[in-house]
């Protein structure tokens, strides 16, 4: 795990270095030029974005012995990516002095101030932007840590009923036992105790038996 782990970091680090370098030329450009580089670094922030996703679930698999070390590497990152994120959206209402003095012509000095205030108004208003996006980010993974821990709870009930059904069987097959063990003692008792009286009679026949011997060998020796 940690492996792949390391490999989306290598890619992690190629594409944010490339999307620097980009970031830093889109204010230097203008019209279709600036246009398609904006819409490349965009793709490419979408990549990182689902780059992001894979480390995350990477470092979920990566036993808890090690995982407080990469998710330390992992919250890095993310705070990487928010500050090029925060960084694109800034170069693309930025303009170098070239370009801006070939925009507005004879009129750049005149309106430089406007251009100033239109630009802190867009910043702030891409502040606001970026907050409501990380707030919907962390919304939407709190959502997501809350099916999972429903799922989880759901299978530990599942669990837990499938133990009561197997505890109840057990139960069930005790009492059973119970019930055939009593019968079972009284079942013994019963014969024991023919037993006994087997034995008792037994014993009174044969000395029923020995006396009536004793008695004709005393009548016997007596007629003599």
């Amino acid at each position: 795990m940690s492996s792949d782990f390391e490999t989306y970091e290598q890619d992690f680090g190629t594409l944010t270095a490339d999307i620097t370098n980009k970031i830093g030329r889109i204010p230097k450009l203008s019209g279709e030029e600036k246009t398609q580089l904006v819409l490349n670094v965009d793709k490419q922030l979408e990549e990182v974005r689902e780059l992001m996703e894979q480390m995350d679930l990477e470092v979920r698999e990566i036993p808890a012995q090690s995982r407080a070390m990469y998710s330390t590497r992992l919250r890095s990152y993310k705070q990487e990516m928010d500050k090029l994120e925060k960084d694109f959206k800034r170069s693309r209402i930025a303009y170098s002095d070239e370009v801006r003095t070939e925009l507005l012509g004879e009129d750049a000095a005149s309106s430089e101030s406007q251009l100033i205030k239109l630009r802190e108004e867009r910043a702030h208003l891409l502040d606001n932007t970026e907050m409501l996006e990380r707030s919907s980010r962390r919304l939407a993974a709190g959502y997501q840590i809350a099916v999972e821990t429903e799922q989880v709870g759901q299978e530990i009930l599942s669990n837990l009923h499938s133990d009561r059904e197997k505890i109840q069987r057990s139960r069930d097959r005790l009492r059973e036992t119970d019930a055939n063990l009593g019968k079972s003692s009284r079942i013994l008792t019963a014969m024991l105790r023919r037993i006994i009286q087997n034995r008792v009679l037994v014993f009174i026949l044969g000395a029923i038996l020995l006396l009536v011997i004793v008695l004709a060998v005393f009548f016997k020796m007596r007629g003599r």
